[in-house]
């Protein structure tokens, strides 16, 4: 595996989450304008919805509805105090390569734990369907 190559690799680095934020709503005169976002360690995942989502690229916490004077630090740190990339203390350019791979085992544990908190909502949703048609199939024999 060429890890520089990967995509999310390439996220560490704020020019590649700079470059996805192409019609960000907030541009001028606002505290959270592309620049601040790519720093606090966001990129931008816009729905047809909802323009304004952002989503950190290590730990996967997605924000939306945000206000010109919101600070994309404060709020990273806020709503996801444990995530490795918004605490880290040098930038990334100054990390060691160990520093990096301990770093991506910690974004492992985020992106493990989100697909199973998906797989577990899925099932429950599931089983809720088959509950009802359980229950109305019941009441029809009555």
């Amino acid at each position: 595996m060429d890890l520089i190559n990967d995509d999310h690799m390439k996220m560490y680095f704020y020019e590649s989450r700079l470059l996805t934020f192409a019609g960000w709503p907030f541009e001028e005169d606002c505290v959270c304008t592309p620049e601040n976002m790519a720093k606090a360690g966001f990129v931008h995942t816009p729905s047809d919805n909802s323009p304004d989502i952002a989503q950190c690229f290590f730990c996967l916490k997605e924000l939306e509805g945000w206000e010109p004077e919101d600070d994309p630090e404060k709020e990273h740190k806020l709503h996801s105090p444990n995530c490795n990339f918004i605490t880290l203390k040098k930038s990334v350019e100054s990390l060691t390569v160990e520093e990096i791979l301990r770093l991506q085992k910690e974004r492992q544990k985020f992106v493990i734990k989100k697909t199973c908190n998906q797989a577990i909502a899925a099932f429950e949703e599931s089983v809720k369907l088959k509950r009802g048609q359980i229950i109305q199939t019941a009441m029809d024999e009555e």
